[in-house]
């Protein structure tokens, strides 16, 4: 381990990521997956004709770590890659964008892009946290389905839009499961750096850090609670309306879920050891995932519904009250 590390963390020797996957995310790539030969098909198309110029780019107009570029950087995705047992750790570029974010791109061998933003406004154990959940989407496959699907549907629906209307919803599923990639990857992020705090002040400072601010994070905590809370009913409406056309769930629900899954104690057993490996077959039904998905969406719909009951009983006990006062003068 690295110099100055607070805590031994422990090696996730052949981890699987079936184990920290969201349901909902493992069933529609799953699904994706079983379509015969359509893999195969796309990783051919794309690293011929599209992943060599996307990588080329980067070359030329961003800089690679390395042992003398940005060396902390390579040390802690090199880190990264050892709790997560990664034998060969993917390319980092550094980009000079103003937009806090980074990705991982690519097809045949993808490569991790920070944006040079991030770097001035996250501190270095929060970087390592959003390496780690970068190298959770390589893990999971995402990066080939993430970049063909969204991009092919983009382009369908800018160019063609009768097209476009038709495969609409189709469109709105692929960004709904795209979020829970999301969160899968946040659940890589901490498995990584091994620090609950970390990695959810991580995502306070992508929600809105700045440079030289100091923020806290049991007050970001305490918005999470309070976002989830409540509202009236014009809220419970715009909560799902907002999120439809957003790639990433809103930060103060990302926060929400790691905690709901640090407090499943998923998280403590796979610390503990108990986790699937790469080598074991993966015996979970298809149906089994598909249960687990429908499951975290009915919770979510009843929560939303309680929402909406608790918001309209609330607007109803403030006209009865209104208007009683009025009667009363």
């Amino acid at each position: 381990m690295a110099a100055g590390d607070e805590h031994q963390r422990r090696i996730l020797t052949q981890i699987a990521a079936v184990s920290w996957e969201h349901p909902a995310d493992r069933a529609a790539l799953n699904t994706l997956r079983k379509i015969p030969g359509f893999d195969l098909l796309l990783r051919k198309i794309f690293a011929l004709f599209g992943e060599r110029a996307i990588r080329l780019a980067f070359k030329a107009n961003a800089v690679r770590t390395s042992e003398r570029q940005y060396p902390w950087v390579h040390a802690r995705l090199a880190r990264v890659c050892e709790v997560l047992d990664v034998e060969k750790p993917p390319e980092c570029y550094i980009s000079q964008t103003h937009l806090v974010n980074a990705g991982a791109v690519g097809f045949g061998e993808p490569f991790i892009v920070l944006n040079s933003s991030m770097l001035e406004i996250l501190s270095e154990d929060e970087v390592e946290a959003v390496l780690g959940h970068e190298v959770g989407h390589i893990i999971s496959g995402h990066v080939l389905y993430r970049t063909m699907l969204i991009l092919v549907l983009n382009l369908v629906v800018l160019r063609y839009s009768f097209a476009g209307l038709a495969l609409l919803p189709i469109y709105m599923g692929l960004m709904e499961w795209y979020r829970k990639s999301e969160l899968s990857s946040d659940r890589a992020g901490l498995l990584a750096v091994q620090n609950p705090e970390v990695a959810m002040s991580a995502l306070m400072q992508l929600a809105g850090g700045g440079r030289g601010v100091s923020l806290d994070l049991d007050e970001f905590i305490a918005q999470s609670d309070e976002y989830r809370a409540g509202g009236d009913l014009l809220d419970a409406v715009y909560k799902v309306l907002n999120v439809l056309g957003q790639t990433h769930p809103f930060a103060v629900i990302r926060v929400a879920e790691l905690r709901d899954w640090i407090e499943s104690g998923a998280y403590d057993r796979i610390l503990a050891g108990e986790y699937q490996h790469r080598d074991e077959k993966d015996d979970r039904p298809y149906r089994e995932d598909l249960r687990e998905a429908a499951k975290g969406y009915q919770d979510g719909a009843r929560e939303l519904f309680d929402e909406v009951d608790a918001a309209v009983d609330r607007l109803r006990d403030r006209l009865t009250g209104a208007f009683r006062g009025r009667t009363e003068d």
